[in-house]
């Protein structure tokens, strides 16, 4: 009877169906029978006999704790990527990269980018609505500061420097970004979990680049390549593939208050590896978002250089250190080691953007070709002469045996390559903490996460008793190779003087022929430079592709693609004498 009392005192009519029929939740708060929305109305229960199944100590300050938990905080889509993008920053500083990339740069460019998109620090932000994103005010002032968690605490800011009315001053812009433990309004979408999740999928505003998962690794190689940092970009895609960098499951380390469900899952989750070339065009498409001003210098001191990456490259794949002096003759004679040629300049929009990694990898291949030809004919005739020199002179210096290190690298990449297909088929795509499309869905899905996971326990001991490995510390180095290794046979230390003349002062190649990966370049108007067609190139060279393409993760077709142009570099007489002969042709045809 006293429970009837309390409800008939309650005559509002529910914002979601217009019914008048109220019950009383556990927590005091009245719910509607009919449609169970729950207001933020309450009634304050003396008698607690009055609600069933109550006990007092329901109605404390823990309880309250714990419902503002599970309601969780107010945020917006943004807020999602500035916290994924600290989270990289951290795991790129203990990999070894310097603090400034995170404190400075990194946090330049994502201010940049908040102001270009509209999104904070400017007059009239896109969230115009409820509260203002925590990136939007550097206001550390709130009284709540202490009772929630700082998202961004150690995110700190320094001053960036932008021209216009829409910049605000410096002394705003040192202070540290911080979520705000906003009011539990009635903002939060029932479609997701973010404020913003809806409209943000279905904002396609012209001009405007969108965050992506895919966007934050360009953030991260922005930065990197703006402090001239020893990480390539097939490396960080390595190091993120390996799990060193969080960007799979990156979402799960959001605080517990920011509830992720609905839209926001297909935003934040991603279920397929980053690409190499999706991410090179999205680096240069931030770049030109941001209006980026001219890169520092890439000088040849700088391990992005072509002579150091070459050298690096060199020892990766086992060859002689002698063949460091011939790619650096190429690097010098094709103009690719010039600071003018590799220095990123995303406002002067150049028509060729250095792959610094997969640039100094295709000169190897190209010295290659012009010591050995690789043909699938000379290169073996010249194994043959090595292997004999090598058995009659044991105790000089050995000559390279390209036969003998083409079996040694063979193994040495199959072995690798199953252990990563290995690993790759292992991964486990669903995260630990269960996504959902709506608020109801959740204690479906937090059941059938808990049953999946007690499976694969019961699996894993039946199936796999061995323990897990410990996890390597990470390497730009995926192979090592020693003298000291009898197993292996390193090449490092091994000769040239087989395949190499001496003419005057100076040393000749022996090979005096050479062929070209690309007889015929396509048209401008064309989206790729030229085309790879496997069964028309020799055996040993798409070996020589294939190994280069998965130390770094590309496909052959891209690094053929490089193979190409540096190839047009050198050889620009030979191509340009088959234009002047097709031009004079067509001229005869005319005249006819």
């Amino acid at each position: 009877m006293v429970l009837k009392e309390y409800l008939k005192e309650f005559k509002e009519r529910c914002t979601q169906c217009a019914a008048v029929s109220w019950g009383l939740t556990d927590e005091g708060k009245y719910y509607c029978t009919s449609c169970h929305n729950v207001t933020e109305r309450s009634k304050e229960v003396v008698n607690t006999e009055a609600i069933p199944n109550t006990k007092i100590q329901a109605i404390n300050r823990g309880l309250k704790r714990k419902q503002k938990l599970e309601k969780g905080w107010d945020w917006y889509v943004c807020e999602g990527f500035q916290h994924i993008l600290c989270q990289q920053a951290d795991a790129l500083q203990t990999l070894g990269v310097g603090p400034e990339l995170k404190n400075e740069v990194l946090h330049n460019f994502w201010k940049r980018y908040l102001q270009k998109s509209k999104q904070a620090y400017c007059k009239n932000p896109v969230y115009t609505t409820g509260r203002k994103t925590a990136v939007l005010e550097d206001n550390p002032s709130h009284s709540d500061c202490d009772s929630a968690p700082e998202l961004l605490s150690d995110f700190s800011c320094p001053s960036f420097v932008e021209s216009g009315a829409e910049s605000q001053p410096d002394g705003h812009a040192r202070k540290p970004f911080s979520i705000v433990k906003a009011p539990q309004s009635e903002m939060a979408s029932i479609c997701s979990g973010s404020l913003d999740g809806v409209e943000y999928s279905l904002r396609k505003e012209k001009g405007i680049v969108k965050m992506s998962m895919p966007r934050t690794l360009a953030f991260c190689y922005l930065s990197l390549l703006w402090q001239r940092e020893t990480v390539t970009l097939s490396d960080l895609l390595r190091f993120v593939e390996e799990e060193y960098i969080p960007y799979i499951h990156a979402f799960q380390q959001f605080p517990e208050e920011m509830k992720l469900y609905g839209r926001d899952k297909g935003i934040f989750a991603i279920e397929s590896w980053p690409n190499y070339e999706d991410i090179y065009k999205k680096v240069i498409e931030v770049a030109t978002f941001l209006d980026l001003p001219r890169f520092p210098d890439i000088t040849e001191d700088c391990y992005l250089h072509p002579n150091i990456l070459c050298m690096k490259y060199l020892m990766e794949v086992n060859l002689p250190d002698e063949m460091r002096d011939l790619t650096c003759q190429v690097v010098k004679v094709t103009g690719i080691g010039e600071v003018g040629f590799l220095t990123f300049d995303p406002v002067a929009k150049k028509t060729e953007t250095v792959k610094y990694d997969v640039q100094a990898v295709a000169v190897i291949i190209v010295v290659l070709k012009l010591l050995f030809l690789l043909d699938d004919n000379l290169e073996w005739s010249l194994s043959s002469i090595a292997e004999k020199y090598n058995e009659d002179n044991k105790e000089d210096k050995p000559w390279f045996d390209f036969r003998k290190w083409y079996q040694v690298m063979k193994k040495a990449i199959d072995e690798k390559k199953q252990k990563w297909e290995e690993a790759r088929a292992k991964y486990i795509w669903k995260s630990e903490k269960p996504l959902y499309h709506s608020a109801i869905d959740k204690p479906v899905v937090h059941k059938r996460r808990e049953m999946v996971v007690n499976l694969q326990k019961q699996f894993s001991a039946l199936v796999d008793s061995t323990p897990a490995v410990e996890k390597k510390s990470p390497s730009s180095f995926q192979f090592n190779w020693t003298e000291e290794d009898s197993n292996r046979t390193c090449f490092h230390g091994h000769s040239l003087q087989g395949v190499l003349k001496k003419k005057g002062q100076s040393l000749m190649t022996k090979n005096s022929l050479y062929w070209l990966s690309t007889q015929k370049f396509c048209k401008s108007y064309c989206k790729h430079v030229t085309t790879y067609e496997e069964s028309n190139f020799s055996l040993s060279y798409r070996f020589v592709l294939n190994l280069f393409s998965f130390l770094l993760r590309i496909k052959t077709s891209f690094l053929h693609e490089e193979v190409s142009l540096i190839e047009k570099r050198l050889f620009k007489k030979k191509y340009n004498n088959k234009t002047k002969k097709k031009s004079s042709k067509s001229r005869k045809v005319r005249k006819h």
